[in-house]
Order: C-alpha cells, then structure tokens, then sequence
C-alpha cells in the first residue's frame, strides 16, 4: 500500500507530550509514503511550537491556528498581535484549527465567535486558507463563515451529513476525513463521506488521536493515513492510486505547498 504519495493534512505531532519519538515517526511516515504533512497549531503557543518543528523538517508545513478551547487567547491585543504575526512565517500554510465547538463547553459561544472572526479577518488580509473545526455547531459556523465567503479551507474531521457535505460543497470547502471513518456505526456518516467528490476530498489521520482500524488501542501517527485512504477507497470504489495521487493534489493546491 506504500507506493503511492499521501498528504496528512491534519496532524499534532509537533507537540511536546506527542508520545512517541518523532525520528522514528517520520521514518515510519516516509516509508509509507506519505511524503508531506501539516502539523496544526491550537492556541499561539501551540503554533509557535509547530513553526519550530517544521522549521527543522523539509515537507512539514503548519496551520497556525486558535482551536475554540483556547478562543480566550484572541481576547488580548498583544496575544492576537503576536499571533498576526506567526501567520507571515514562510513554513505558515493555513489558520487554524479554527472555528466552533458546542459539544464541550470550554469557552462561551462569544469567545469562540470573536475568536473565529478574528482568524478569519487575517485570512483575508493574508489570502491564506483555514481549517475549519465545527462541532455540533453548523448553523452557527455558516452564518459566520457567509459574511467571509472568498476564504478558501477545509473542513477537519468531517462526520455530519449530507446535509452539512452538500453545504460545504456550495461554499467550495474541502473535505477531511480520517480514522473515525474506519470505525464509525453511523450509515449517514459513511453515506456523507462516499459522496464526497474526489476533487474536494482531503485525508487526515489527527494524530496521536482517532486511531484508525486494525490500530484502534495504539497512538496514532501520519503513516495511517494510508490506512485511512484504504479504507476510503474501498467504501467509495476508488482505486487507492487514484485516490492517493488526487487527494494529494488537492491539500497542494489548496495549501499552495
């Protein structure tokens, strides 16, 4: 299954308490082929440790973003200043993740929404895509998103419906998916997630979180993005090879990496 080329397009490994060597990671990574990730920032510290870690890694680039848990930080002129600035890093690719979270209630709803509209305003001023985190919080996270309509992104770790695909479709978002899909129970999320067109669909594996199938029980690191594409192409009847070498061109392309 190694041959072909993957993008993890969603991942954590750049962060200290990661619990496994990061050399070996990336060994592994690499003879599974997948050749180039993107390692996602939560707060600004967070980000700031993630440009320091690709800094040191050819093929490694960062989204450096604000997560709704850590919304407060944007609340400080200096902090959202500070953060303004990571994003002119040349290794910065993305803002995010980003976005609303209704299903812990970490932040107020206000929090998270100053927070995201502020992300947004920098993607625009910077012509840079986002990544989007939205939990139990679509109707909200579109009416916000409308008022930025030209902002290109994805949506991380997609599991809703046809109705929330055929929604981030019309606004011309991506689509990431990872290990959940593996083992999910839910038809609708499987349905949602075969009718993702190829050309808007990008793999993620969110590492060292949801562990994909046969691994469930074990950390999870980029190299099982190959198992997630598997997976994927058997539910969609794709050919892991055409499904690899597109999937790969999109998160290029929408990342301009």
């Amino acid at each position: 299954m190694g041959m072909f080329n993957f993008f993890d397009t969603h991942c954590h490994i750049h962060e200290p308490d990661f619990p496994l060597p990061v050399k070996d990671v990336l060994g592994r990574a690499n003879n599974a082929g997948v050749s180039k990730l993107m390692c996602v920032g939560t707060s600004v510290e967070d980000s700031k440790v993630a440009i320091k870690f690709a800094e040191k890694n050819n093929n490694i680039w960062v989204s450096a973003g604000v997560h709704p848990h850590a919304a407060k930080d944007l609340r400080s002129e200096t902090s959202l200043a500070e953060f303004a600035s990571l994003i002119k890093n040349k290794k910065v690719k993305a803002i995010g993740e980003c976005g609303l979270d209704y299903f812990y209630n970490h932040t107020s709803k206000e929090d998270q929404e100053y927070a995201l509209r502020k992300q947004f305003e920098l993607a625009v001023e910077y012509d840079i895509p986002m990544i989007f985190h939205v939990r139990e919080a679509f109707d909200d996270f579109w009416k916000i998103y409308d008022d930025y309509p030209k902002v290109a992104g994805v949506i991380h770790s997609f599991t809703a419906t046809k109705k929330e695909l055929n929604e981030a479709l019309a606004r011309g978002l991506f689509i990431g998916l990872n290990g959940i899909m593996t083992f999910t129970k839910i038809k609708e999320q499987l349905d949602a997630a075969s009718e993702v067109p190829l050309t808007k669909l990008v793999l993620e594996t969110d590492a060292p979180f949801l562990t994909p199938n046969p691994l469930r029980g074990k950390i999870n690191e980029p190299k099982n993005v190959v198992l997630v594409g598997d997976f994927l192409s058997q539910l969609r009847g794709e050919h892991l090879e055409q499904l690899a070498i597109q999937t790969t061109k999109n998160a290029e392309g929408l990342f301009k990496v």
